[in-house]
């Protein structure tokens, strides 16, 4: 496979998740949106991911990209039937863009923090192998409040209905981070905004302290990035448009 991944921050990357493209012999390109990049052509493309980033999607005005940007995830996914998956903010764009809605969170979460299956989410092939409630990485102020029509939700947390969400059985995404390295907290905090929500939940100690619990789960982190990217795989080839090299 070929992929687009849609970037909203240098250091927010597919993460976790290139070690296995590489070792499977995909392939991917990086666009970054907060830099001024152009999007694409998506005929050269068999997927498309959408990542995280400091922005809000309704920040139109700050940020203009979001608008085309929400567009072309809708042509895509509803248009064009490609596989997608969507990280933290990717996971709001996809929800806007097919209709749904986002708002700030009435708690934001930020931490290493569980989440719960749904019933959805125990009987949904994206996250087939992975057990009923588990940890992960959370670090968001917003989420989605109102999932577009099509949509199943397949994981929650006590402050956070929407963890999880698939649309028909070509688009996936989650609020919480699968992507998770070993460096990624560092590299994370050096963002203003990512910042400022470590010191508003854990004080200066922040960075320390999340880094110390995320190195405690890595090795869980790790085996949940090889499992949703398995799953992700088998749900891309089964869609109608994957042909193993695009549509070039």
């Amino acid at each position: 496979m070929h992929i687009l991944v849609l970037q909203h921050a240098r250091v927010e990357h597919p993460g976790s998740f290139r070690n296995l493209l590489a070792e499977d012999g995909h392939t991917w390109d990086s666009v970054e949106l907060d830099e001024g990049e152009q999007l694409p052509l998506l005929d050269d493309y068999d997927a498309l991911w959408v990542l995280g980033g400091p922005m809000d999607v309704w920040e139109e005005d700050i940020h203009p990209w979001l608008k085309p940007e929400k567009a072309f995830i809708r042509e895509a996914v509803e248009s064009r039937g490609m596989p997608f998956l969507g990280l933290c903010l990717g996971h709001q764009l996809l929800a806007e863009a097919l209709g749904g809605k986002c708002g700030k969170a009435k708690q934001s979460e930020v931490g290493v923090m569980p989440v719960q299956l749904t019933e959805a989410g125990m009987d949904s092939e994206f996250l087939d192998g992975l057990p009923q409630s588990f940890d992960c990485l959370q670090w968001h102020g917003a989420e989605v409040v109102t999932m577009p029509p099509g949509a199943k939700c397949l994981a929650s947390s006590p402050a956070c209905s929407i963890q999880a969400m698939s649309w028909f059985t070509r688009a996936f995404s989650v609020q919480f981070h699968v992507e998770v390295e070993p460096e990624t907290v560092d590299n994370w905090a050096a963002i203003p905004e990512y910042a400022e929500a470590l010191v508003n939940q854990f004080g200066d100690d922040g960075v320390e302290l999340l880094r110390n619990a995320c190195d405690e789960s890595m090795d869980k982190f790790q085996d949940m990035t090889e499992r949703v990217y398995i799953n992700w795989l088998h749900t891309a080839r089964g869609q109608s448009c994957f042909m193993g090299s695009g549509q070039r």
